[in-house]
């Protein structure tokens, strides 16, 4: 099944490829992506995880708490919100 986790609490110096490598033990990872900040082009401190798994309770358990350069990683499955990043961006304009 496919499934797209939130990881929070990421080191700032935590790189795609590194968020990538944690969770490739646990299943076939689609894309790892930490997200940065768009002015000074630091990590915000949370990433996506999207991968097929067998069983999610699994992955979380095995990396939720798991310590990665002195942080502990909160995993959980991500719960999108409707219309956020999907589908064309309205402006103040369209309320008229």
């Amino acid at each position: 099944m496919q499934v797209k986790l939130f990881v929070g609490n990421l080191p700032w110096r935590m790189s795609d490829a590194d968020l990538h490598s944690i969770f490739a033990d646990h299943g076939e990872v689609i894309s790892a992506r930490v997200i940065m900040d768009r002015e000074t082009q630091r990590s915000r401190g949370f990433g996506f995880v999207e991968m097929n798994v067998d069983n999610v309770d699994d992955v979380i358990e095995a990396t939720n708490g798991l310590e990665v350069f002195g942080r502990q990683l909160r995993v959980n499955v991500s719960d999108e919100k409707p219309g956020f990043g999907n589908g064309p961006r309205r402006s103040s304009r369209d309320n008229y």
